[in-house]
């Protein structure tokens, strides 16, 4: 009941042509539209509520001379619990269903489409896994669910698509992420919602929403060049990875091959799930999760390589871990 209450609403707005927020673009916007609408009707009832009590009593039962003694105030049981339980249920339930609904869009779907966001003062920077780079422009196909990996070269950013009702911090040193899945077609804007520096309101841009076939078309006919996976792999041979990483663990370090997406257990007994962030950390800071049976003797490239070519080591690393449970 209290759903069909916040759809109500959002329709009589809507239908008067009241524009709060762009329309929904994306399959996860009507679900927060909803939990919006129903805790905006939810204030207003309580803010009109209570201020018409506060007027009502103050007139009703203002003092009309100075000798007036006002009578003793009874105790009502029933009154006291009715606005202790009633408000702890009404939170209850909206604690419920924003928890329900923060899961759900925290999580994308299997196999979602992956697009790798770097944020830059003050610019946006997004790469395809087969090649294709952009600059403040995404273009992604309809109906496909869509996963955005995120970092920032410096300040903190924060990536947010209104229509597609998306948001998230951009953080420097560490991965974010966000998904959506585009219901229609059409150009929808994006905007950095963090205050970055003096030129962070030129940091926008517009997510182009295709049909896949016509997405497959741009794909193809784009200046594609290498994929993420190609890249990274030529920076693993280049950087003289590919000595340590020895495929049959010959190497100073372990073998890469079916690694990621899989739990590893380090020295110090902690086990951690081998995901973007971790493979991050052992580039950057391999000291700080150490390979039992192996000597801790990899430097660290923090500082050498780019946010841009940490992701495309990052990619190469997970097509091993990919191939490896293909081939095992």
């Amino acid at each position: 009941m209290l759903k069909s209450f916040a759809i109500s609403i959002a329709a009589v707005l809507q239908g008067i042509g009241f524009p709060l927020r762009p329309q929904p673009g994306s399959t996860i916007a009507a679900g927060v539209d909803r939990l919006h609408f129903f805790l905006t009707g939810l204030t207003l009832i309580f803010t009109f509520g209570i201020f018409s009590a506060i007027f009502y009593f103050a007139v009703r039962y203002r003092r009309r001379s100075p000798d007036e003694v006002p009578p003793p105030t009874p105790e009502y049981l029933w009154l006291e619990l009715s606005w202790t339980i009633i408000p702890t249920l009404i939170v209850a339930f909206v604690f419920v269903w924003a928890s329900s609904l923060y899961f759900q869009n925290s999580r994308p779907p299997n196999a979602s489409m992956e697009i790798f966001v770097v944020g830059k003062q003050w610019m946006w920077h997004l790469q395809h896994p087969e090649g294709p780079r952009e600059i403040d422009e995404l273009h992604v196909p309809v109906g496909v669910p869509v996963k955005l990996t995120m970092t920032s070269e410096d300040a903190i950013h924060d990536f947010y698509i209104p229509a597609f009702r998306v948001k998230k911090d951009v953080l420097p040193g560490r991965y974010t992420s966000i998904w959506f899945e585009a219901r229609e077609t059409g150009t929808f804007h994006f905007f950095c919602a963090q205050y970055c520096g003096a030129e962070h309101s030129a940091m926008i841009g517009w997510v182009y929403v295709m049909e896949p076939n016509d997405y497959a078309a741009w794909l193809a006919g784009g200046a594609r060049g290498e994929s993420m996976v190609q890249t990274g792999e030529k920076l693993f041979t280049q950087y003289g990875c590919n000595t340590c990483h020895a495929p049959d663990n010959t190497g100073h370090g372990p073998s890469l091959l079916g690694l990621y997406g899989h739990p590893q257990k380090l020295q110090d007994g902690r086990t951690l799930m081998v995901d973007e962030s971790f493979v991050r950390q052992a580039i950057t800071n391999p000291n700080s999760m150490p390979i039992p049976g192996f000597t801790p003797v990899m430097p660290s490239f923090q500082g050498q390589l780019t946010e841009d070519q940490i992701l495309q080591l990052i990619a190469y690393v997970k097509s091993l871990g990919i191939q490896q449970r293909k081939n095992p």
